[in-house]
């Protein structure tokens, strides 16, 4: 199961979030957040760097890749099939396309991204006010009806207390999981202590 860490932003937390073995881990290119990465942090992890974006200028989805090293690249906004074609032609990195999701009919909205093949994963998100973000959780089952060919994480509201439900849960293209806000102390600080209990459980259980 892929873990991803997403909202990093401190050096040295950066580094204790890597020691925990998370295959990705996500830096947030967008104002509007509060985990928004204005500076370039002190340190940066070894393990894939994914610049999260949301309706960005195609010059500064480029500068980002280039100033943090990223490898994939998370559109988070309303960005059009076209655009994230765009995007991986301009930057040769895959495309995650976040799909924000309260009820079934939402999945639609996959069946034309899944015809550019720059994107090679969707991200679920729970549909809110906010951009991602929110510690909400949408209702998993609805993925039952999402039938589509490529894999996806599950993000939205997973917190700690949710390893038994995780690892309970089933889909034939669930590929793993994306964690934030439910793990921080702060915007953009994760809780290591919380975090590494999370991971540890995930990735014990799934070796039984």
């Amino acid at each position: 199961m892929i873990v991803k860490v997403c909202g990093m932003r401190q050096g040295q937390n950066i580094r204790e979030v890597e020691a925990l073995g998370p295959d990705m881990m996500g830096f947030i290119c967008w104002q509007g957040s509060k985990r928004h990465v204005a500076t370039i942090p002190d340190y940066l992890p070894q393990v894939c760097r994914v610049g999260v974006f949301v309706d960005p200028a195609l010059d500064y989805v480029a500068s980002q890749v280039q100033a943090l090293g990223l490898g994939r690249i998370q559109l988070h906004g309303a960005e059009s099939p076209a655009f994230c074609a765009v995007v991986a032609e301009r930057t040769g990195l895959p495309v995650i396309k976040a799909i924000s999701v309260s009820q079934a009919a939402d999945l639609r909205l996959c069946e034309a991204y899944q015809a550019v093949a720059a994107v090679d994963m969707f991200l679920f998100d729970t549909k809110c006010k906010t951009v991602g973000g929110s510690g909400e959780q949408f209702d998993w089952s609805v993925l039952s009806r999402y039938s589509g060919r490529l894999p996806f994480l599950l993000s939205g509201g997973i917190g700690p207390g949710d390893e038994t439900r995780v690892l309970a849960f089933s889909h034939p293209r669930f590929a793993g999981i994306d964690l934030n806000s439910r793990f921080e102390s702060a915007p953009a600080l994760k809780d290591v202590t919380k975090l590494s209990k999370f991971i540890k459980t995930i990735r014990h259980e799934q070796n039984q």
